[in-house]
């Protein structure tokens, strides 16, 4: 435990690559787990993370920022879930690339991001830039001519890998020439190796669930984080407990959440067309934690600064 206590933001933030690990083994261990390996990381990781965006922006040092850009941040939203709601219905094939889409830039911001908090040289941070953008474009390309419109197969795959395999090393190494290895260095893999697994994997579920672990590890406790220091500050370090747990606004929202999509996302795999459409529910869930997410990360803006990157600046 005191291992775990002094690396936690080794483990969790900057390289938590035990969760695609443990992903993998227990994928390939015990193949006919499957739906239930997918549910629970659903259910224990995935959708908590979605379910964190509204904590943390739906948080009173926030209501003034919100009252003053309600377009930004109400108006815009709602038609998101709207566009999300028709797209869904009228385009589906369409809407779904678009989601993917949005997806991988997602995550890639936050791995940029990421490297960004805790890298000062200016080379460095835009070697990672670039690359992490370059590396997750190519894994977004391979994923759709494996998944789309498929022209990569069985018969090209292995040539397609070793490519990809070689090109990783040798930007990897050429990182460690440039900058020594480092912890930003596994921050940085993290970022570049989060959709890997779309070369391997022959479920495109695993492709966008297997790798992204990582993702939401890092915004799990990176909002936490936040989430507690303005509780903190806010109660003068006298915060309310509810059952005894500290912060439960945060955990029991993520919890609820969690539950309540992870069961909606399991709807997807019915026949009953009604059932199934009920997965709509939690993709815009995930598309408006996209959006968000986009504005609340933000440090150009003043706001943000200071009620998001002073807490984990002082983490």
């Amino acid at each position: 435990m005191n291992f775990f206590k002094k690396n936690k933001e080794l483990l969790f933030v900057k390289f938590p690559f035990m969760f695609p690990i443990i992903y993998g083994v227990f994928l390939y261990a015990f193949p006919g787990y499957e739906l239930y390996l997918i549910f629970f990381t659903i259910l224990i990781l995935a959708e908590p993370h979605f379910g964190a965006t509204w904590p943390f922006f739906l948080n009173r040092i926030n209501k003034p920022y919100i009252n003053e850009n309600k377009i930004l941040l109400v108006y815009i939203p709602i038609l998101v879930a709207l566009f999300s709601l028709i797209g869904f219905i009228l385009i589906n094939k369409i809407f779904l690339l678009i989601f993917f889409a949005a997806n991988v830039y997602h995550v890639t911001r936050q791995s940029y991001g990421i490297c960004k908090l805790y890298c000062i040289n200016n080379s460095e941070i835009k070697f990672q830039e670039v690359t992490i953008y370059l590396v997750n474009f190519v894994f977004f390309l391979i994923a759709f001519f494996r998944f789309y419109s498929p022209m990569i197969n069985e018969s090209n795959i292995v040539l397609v890998n070793a490519l990809v395999s070689l090109t990783v090393l040798v930007i990897f190494l050429i990182y460690i020439i440039k900058f020594k290895f480092s912890e930003n260095f596994l921050t940085f893999v993290t970022g570049c190796m989060i959709f890997s697994p779309v070369c391997f994997v022959s479920n495109p579920v695993h492709a966008i669930i297997m790798g992204v672990t990582m993702h939401y590890s890092q915004y799990l406790v990176l909002t936490f984080e936040v989430f507690s220091k303005r509780e903190q500050e806010i109660y003068e370090n006298n915060s309310p407990t509810f059952l005894g747990i500290k912060n439960y606004k945060y955990v029991i929202t993520i919890i609820l959440y969690g539950a309540i999509m992870a069961v909606l996302s399991l709807y997807g795999k019915f026949d009953e067309s009604f059932l199934k459409s009920l997965i709509i529910i939690p993709i815009i869930g995930q598309m408006l934690h996209f959006y968000l997410d986009s504005q609340l990360w933000k440090f150009s803006e003043p706001h943000n600064r200071k009620t998001v990157l002073k807490y984990i600046k002082t983490s």
